[in-house]
């Protein structure tokens, strides 16, 4: 199942990357053009294996890296209650 961001979480692309928006809280995040990236693919049904192969070939990154980076994104999401999958 594809990534979703929670009912109740507005987004909005931004020149920096994507501004999330918890309207129950108030509170903002924001994404920089990397972790909206991999919040854009992680939506469009890719894998977050998927996701870190793309991170690699599209930046400066290497494989153990753009995982991490994507796991740390993933659990930061979850945990602030923005997404659900």
């Amino acid at each position: 199942m594809p990534l979703r961001i929670r009912d109740g979480v507005s987004t909005a692309d931004t020149e920096y990357g994507t501004v999330l928006l918890d309207e129950r809280t108030g509170e903002y995040w924001q994404l920089n053009p990397t972790g909206a990236e991999v919040v854009r693919l992680l939506m469009a049904g890719r894998t977050p294996a998927e996701a870190v192969q793309a991170l690699t070939e599209q930046f400066d990154v290497d494989e153990p890296q753009a995982r991490n980076d994507v796991e740390t994104l993933l659990d930061s999401l979850r945990s602030a209650d923005l997404v659900t999958s």
